[in-house]
């Protein structure tokens, strides 16, 4: 049987150390082609901008003690799928993954995350596709702090990464969104979740005296664990401790009666 090809990605950068912890991870499972953004791209959701430079620029960069050569990326998340899949590999990766993310993705926030965004593209073009995120203090999402240990997130990443090559994928499933709660071992549980509801972060305004002022959006945490079901990406990490697996699907469509909504449609 040929290697196994392995597209792994992020959106915190080249750089980040939970890329290398990603990458030293999967080795173990085939070929691990590296190309990500080359700034930190956090919150870019599967955004393409034209204003993205497309710049490909081969690095070489030392993971302990093995070399790798990588590829960083003037553009998003997501266009560095793009890139990588069109212009990089020889051919088409048997597996895309996204991540380790410095903090939880989960809940509706998803569509904003450049760590999910990145696994939605190539879901989109047909490749198995896996979003991988570790929780993390607040301090540390934009970050590469070196304070913040990537190694079970790691093993989970490799565990499900062998999964999503060797099984028939579900015809429904476009992606396996991983989260990884911040005390986590290799042994800690898992469960299949859905994604909640929930605004898990809440915008907070820019605190300045005047719009003349440069500002940036905050962010808080705004979880209601009491009203959230217990079998839900948020419940399941933040409630159990348990590491998240929730199946992501590309159709967007609301689960409604089509009769009933078009009647009520045309009643208008």
């Amino acid at each position: 049987m040929p290697k196994r090809q392995v597209l792994l990605t992020n959106d915190d950068g080249i750089r980040s150390p939970g890329l290398w912890a990603a990458a030293e991870a999967l080795s173990v499972l085939g070929f691990v082609t590296v190309v990500a953004p080359r700034e930190q791209s956090s919150g870019m959701g599967r955004s393409l901008p034209n204003t993205s430079d497309g710049i490909i620029r081969e690095e070489t960069v030392f993971v302990g003690e093995q070399e790798w050569q990588v590829f960083a990326v003037g553009g998003t998340p997501a266009q560095a799928v793009q890139h990588a899949i069109l212009e990089i590999l020889p051919a088409r990766p048997d597996l895309v993954v996204s991540g380790i993310n410095y903090g939880e993705n989960v809940a509706s926030g998803i569509t904003i995350s450049g760590t999910v965004g990145a696994a939605l593209e190539a879901a989109s073009m047909g490749i198995p596709a896996m979003a991988v995120s570790l929780e993390t203090k607040q301090e540390h999402h934009l970050s590469y702090s070196t304070e913040v240990d990537f190694s079970a997130a790691a093993y989970f990443t490799t565990m499900f990464a062998r999964w999503l090559l060797e099984a028939p994928l579900p015809d429904d499933l476009a992606l396996l969104k991983v989260e990884v709660p911040s005390d986590a071992t290799p042994q800690t549980p898992w469960e299949v979740t859905r994604v909640s509801r929930q605004r898990y972060f809440m915008p907070t305004a820019p605190r300045r005296e005047s719009w003349d002022v440069p500002g940036t959006v905050g962010y808080q945490h705004a979880i209601d664990l009491e009203s959230e079901p217990a079998d839900t990406d948020v419940f399941v990490l933040q409630h159990k401790r348990r590491v998240s697996v929730s199946p992501v699907s590309l159709d967007l469509t609301a689960r409604v009666d089509f009769k009933a909504l078009d009647r009520s449609l045309r009643e208008k």
